[in-house]
């Protein structure tokens, strides 16, 4: 005991007496730290400073502030973004055939591209004063999901002039003549817009771009001008084959110093006519089937004036910035979208097929395998609803919060594609028949488009979520990283020397902290609300605890190794990501008044965000490659084990009776579902009410056939008209069963071709 006192005293005295401390931890320390730090790139630096750090920063901290959460504004429409909502998107639902528009003209009908120019589909985000929508994030959003649900060739076309493009980054970067000359005819629909950043080899590794601009003179309407010498080939550009005007990312180089010292100025973007000589435009790439335009863009030597540059001369070297902070709205706003339709599509459309369709005499969505599927489609979709609400709604706070719009483009189309595979695999062949009825398969196919597009998955997951996250979101590790990088060392250690002592107690407390929750249960977490979610709320602020300390000892023990080791990183990432997921998934919860009939839903969206998580640290500490920190790592985090498991199937059971009952609650999971009357969403719709409605009718019949009152052999519509003739109903309720059956027979039906109309 008395060593262990005397022990005490002495780290004491190091940490307290701040000579000591500089001399005996903090300079070997700084010497250390620079030595491992990770080299960073022009570009990943830059990267890394974009963006805004909002509830990621909390989730990163160890100790979640609950209330900030909930003091965040529900996000909701106003009335004018109601109304578009109202009137010109349910016109334009009404102009179009997606069957006709992706598998005959491949294009989207004249009419169609004419009602989305003059009706401001493309500008609804420029201001009103330069004749834009001027609409909110979240009101961008819920109108490109509710297009997509109908037809995903024209949500693209409407959601990419809003998101990374021209207008996006004139409002954040261009000058006022730049605004003025280019945001009102974008807002009327005179330009279409598209912007060319991905070559042949540059995808996801944007700022590797070859294409070049050489600063140099030459001639413009009729004037010798400095200007730029442009050479590029990009291509899976969207709406690079009808667009009039050209953003275009490239690398700028001033060899002969006409605009200064500086030779290699960085990436820069800058606005081209497509008219302009030189700019070739028109070919068209085919993203599996798809017939949203995009293809590819060229230019061989185009001059162009300086002022074409976004920001003007300003603007040069500065293009990368832009790009990162305007691709982070992009993937908050694009990409959850189309996610999140996929969700009120599929949970819609499947629990309605799973009630119609009919094997062995019953249902299938009786059966449990089905029930297993469709209760995953409910519980991913209510997810997807939370996380896009969330995530509008931080861009809609004037934030860019880069880390949490990677989590969203990542994991909501990786949902997405889980949603979509499990109503696939219900819907079985109907799910595969292409035809105007089919009302997944154009989803289906456009599936991987979002996976790869705005960053590869693999790599937005690997790379960027903890890569960004790590450094970005801890309370420390940037500014430490910040404090190596200054020139003057005495002044860097001092600026250390206080980080580090932070740090050692955030780090310290952490471990204590993770390991009590551990040994306890989390009983002695704190939580903003008491009742059935009470619990996920400690749960998930013991896991941030778990994740701020592993994070800090894996990148103490690792250094700058732990860049490369994407596996390992990557797993800390999605312990990140489940976090998010859940508090976006309880956040909704709250915002929505604590509906009840919602419980089944939030139970199985945030278990089986813990129970990824508790996967995620396990493939962490298996990995990690000192097996002494791996084990101390587990036993702070899991002293008595990870007991995280999957949602119950009696959880599941409890959504799909949810799903399969018509009324408030199953409009409200899938209020963004289009159902079209004259389509195969309005038929199968109307075959499951009127099914709901017969249910009780149907019964009867199947328990006369069974007692033998009726033939137990005879088809529906045969034991119908035999009871009927037996006056065990009555000639209106047997019409009613008939126009029922016959409707559930349309539904199940699938698009037949003659010979030869293929």
């Amino acid at each position: 005991m008395s060593v262990f006192i005397l022990l005490l005293v002495v780290v004491i005295v190091i940490f307290a007496v701040k000579d000591i401390r500089l001399n005996l931890v903090s300079r070997p320390t700084f010497k250390m730290f620079k030595r491992v730090l990770p080299p960073l790139s022009q570009t990943e630096r830059e990267a890394m400073e974009a963006g805004d750090v909002w509830w990621d920063g909390e989730l990163f901290s160890g100790n979640p502030d609950w209330q900030v959460l909930h003091s965040y504004p529900k996000p909701e429409l106003s009335e004018k973004e109601r109304a578009f909502l109202d009137n010109e998107v349910e016109t334009l639902l009404a102009m179009l055939d997606d069957y006709q528009i992706v598998q005959k003209d491949k294009d989207l009908p004249a009419e169609v591209w004419d009602y989305l120019k003059t009706q401001g589909f493309f500008a609804m985000i420029i201001p009103e004063k330069f004749g834009g929508r001027q609409f909110s994030a979240i009101a961008n959003s819920t109108i490109v999901a509710k297009i997509a649900t109908k037809s995903l060739t024209a949500a693209v076309t409407v959601m990419v002039p809003n998101s990374l493009g021209p207008g996006e980054l004139l409002l954040h970067y261009g000058t006022k003549e730049q605004q003025e000359r280019w945001l009102p005819s974008l807002a009327n629909g005179k330009d279409v817009p598209c912007f060319a950043l991905t070559g042949p080899e540059a995808g996801s590794d944007a700022g590797s771009i070859p294409d070049s601009g050489v600063v140099c003179k030459g001639e413009f309407e009729g004037k010798e001008v400095l200007g730029l010498r442009l050479n590029w080939s990009k291509r899976y550009i969207t709406l690079a084959p009808v667009a009039t005007v050209l953003g275009l990312a490239f690398k700028m180089y001033d060899p002969d110093g006409l605009l200064g010292k500086h030779k290699e100025l960085g990436i820069t973007c800058a606005l081209i006519p497509t008219d302009h000589p030189g700019v070739e435009t028109g070919e068209r790439h085919l993203p599996l089937n798809m017939a949203f335009m995009n293809g590819t863009t060229y230019g061989k030597d185009v001059f162009i004036p300086l002022d074409w540059i976004i920001g003007g001369q300003q603007g040069a070297g500065r293009g990368w910035r832009m790009l990162v902070e305007c691709l982070s709205a992009g993937r908050g706003i694009s990409l959850p979208a189309l996610s999140s339709a996929t969700g009120h599509l599929c949970s819609r459309m499947t629990s309605a097929y799973a009630t119609v369709r009919q094997q062995f005499g019953v249902s299938i969505g009786q059966f449990e395998g089905v029930q297993e599927a469709l209760g995953r489609i409910g519980g991913l979709t209510y997810s997807l609803e939370a996380c896009r609400l969330m995530t509008a709604g931080a861009i809609d706070l004037k934030l860019s919060p880069s880390v949490v719009t990677a989590i969203a483009k990542y994991h909501m189309t990786e949902m997405g594609r889980t949603v979509m595979n499990d109503a696939m695999d219900i819907h079985s062949g109907k799910g595969i028949q292409v035809g105007p009825n089919n009302y997944l398969a154009h989803g289906y196919m456009g599936i991987p488009v979002s996976i790869t597009v705005e960053g590869a998955n693999i790599l937005t997951r690997n790379l960027m979520i903890f890569g960004q996250g790590a450094t970005r979101c801890h309370p420390f590790v940037l500014k430490e990283m910040e404090a190596a990088a200054m020139e003057d060392d005495d002044l860097a250690l001092k600026e250390f020397d206080s980080l580090l002592l932070q740090h050692i107690i955030f780090a310290a407390t952490n471990a204590g902290m993770a390991f009590v929750h551990g040994l306890t249960c989390s009983y002695f977490a704190k939580s903003p609300v008491c009742g059935a979610t009470a619990t996920y709320y400690k749960q998930l602020g013991r896991m941030s605890r778990g994740l701020a300390f592993s994070t800090d000892v894996a990148m103490l023990v690792l250094g700058g190794e732990l860049k490369r080791k994407e596996m390992i990183s990557a797993r800390l990432g999605d312990v990140l990501s489940h976090l998010y997921l859940a508090s976006c998934v309880l956040k909704r919860f709250e915002d929505e008044g604590r509906q009840q009939a919602d419980l089944p839903f939030v139970k199985y969206a945030v278990e089986l965000s813990l129970f990824e998580i508790g996967q995620a640290f396990d493939g962490f500490f298996k990995n990690f490659s000192n097996p002494v920190v791996n084990f101390i790592l587990k036993r702070i985090v899991f002293p008595l084990g990870n007991h995280y498991q999957r949602p119950s199937d009696e959880i599941a059971q409890e959504i799909c009776e949810h799903m399969t009952q018509p009324g408030v609650f199953r409009n409200r999971l899938t209020h963004l579902c289009h159902v079209d009357e004259n389509a195969g969403t309005g038929v199968m719709e109307n075959a499951f009410m009127a099914m709901h409605d017969t249910s009780a009718a149907f019964k009867r019949l199947k328990k006369w056939q069974r007692e033998g009152t009726l033939n137990r052999n005879h088809d529906i519509e045969t034991a119908i008209n035999s009871a009927r003739e037996k006056q065990l109903i009555t000639d209106e309720q047997a019409e009613k069963l008939h126009g029922a059956n016959n409707l559930r027979k349309q539904a199940i039906a699938v698009d037949n071709y003659k010979a030869g109309e293929l």
